[in-house]
């Protein structure tokens, strides 16, 4: 054990948990070919080559792979134990989140998170590009549909309902799914569910778009807190202003809604060593009544 140093043992894992030596070396911030020397040079000290190596990837052999298990574990504990041990660094939780679940959704709570978890520092950062976490600038995303990375831990944040959404006064026109297309419709660009989703699903011919469109949910909804037209939102972003009337629901049970999977809280397996994180992780399924995670 005292010939094997630590980095030689951090490269090794690095490459058999991303397959990829150039990977590797972009997470560890170090060169491909230092990754690569290392590699070879934990394999010198073993006694025995650890990888099948390929062009551009990397695949463990039996010995790599018995190796990865009890490296990949003892690199959790020493995570952990440094966690444990620096209590300020493991109560700062730097999240990454889609810009409307931010505003929507997770500020209006985040008094009652700082509030119900003494000691928790939140640095929040809102985008629509997804973090790589190569780089170790955020501990967790919440991102808006399935995340684009593998490797990552992967909790689905539950179905939310899509529904036309508009200020009280404009619902007293609408009572049937053929009222909407006579109706000023917003659009928001980057949605999963958009009108022509909305308006098959209710076996309907979609009308020529018109209206007002934006590129984030945000926008849209408090366009039709102003009266501008029908938005078509998911209820958990328009929860505020639906409980405060601002909003309603001019067909609930009138017409079919869409319900689908639209948010993920994902973040890397090294990140669950972090008390933050996973108190987190626990707080938000709490709030949003789904099964504890299981990290």
């Amino acid at each position: 054990m005292r010939r094997l140093p630590l980095s030689a043992l951090q490269a090794f894992e690095a490459a058999a948990r991303t397959g990829s030596f150039r990977a590797a070396s972009d997470e560890l911030s170090i060169s491909p070919s230092a990754v690569s020397h290392a590699v070879r040079k934990l394999e010198s000290l073993m006694g025995t080559p650890l990888f099948e190596r390929q062009r551009r990837a990397v695949y463990l052999n039996a010995a790599g792979e018995a190796l990865m298990r009890h490296v990949s574990a003892g690199l959790d504990e020493m995570r952990q134990g440094i966690e444990t041990v620096g209590a300020r660094s493991g109560n700062l939780l730097r999240l990454h989140c889609a810009p409307s679940m931010a505003a929507q959704w997770l500020l209006p709570r985040l008094r009652g998170l700082l509030a119900g978890l003494p000691g928790l520092e939140v640095r929040l950062s809102a985008g629509v590009d997804y973090p790589r976490f190569e780089h170790d600038e955020f501990d967790a995303d919440i991102c808006y549909g399935p995340p684009r990375q593998e490797g990552l831990i992967v909790i689905p944040l539950g179905e939310e309902t899509v529904t036309p959404l508009c200020a009280p006064e404009l619902a007293e026109r609408i009572q049937s799914v053929r009222d909407l297309l006579a109706a000023e419709l917003i659009d928001s660009d980057n949605k999963r569910v958009r009108w022509n989703n909305w308006f098959q699903v209710n076996d309907t011919a979609p009308p020529a778009p018109r209206g007002s469109r934006f590129d984030r949910s945000f926008m849209a909804i408090a366009a039709a807190v102003d009266g501008m037209g029908v938005a078509l939102e998911s209820t958990r972003l328009a929860e505020r202003e639906i409980a405060q009337g601002r909003l309603v629901a001019p067909l609930a049970g009138r017409a079919q809604d869409v319900r689908y999977v639209g948010h993920y809280l994902v973040f890397p397996r090294v990140a669950k060593a972090r008390r933050s994180v996973r108190m987190f992780a626990k707080w938000m399924t709490q709030e949003l009544a789904l099964p504890a995670p299981k990290i």
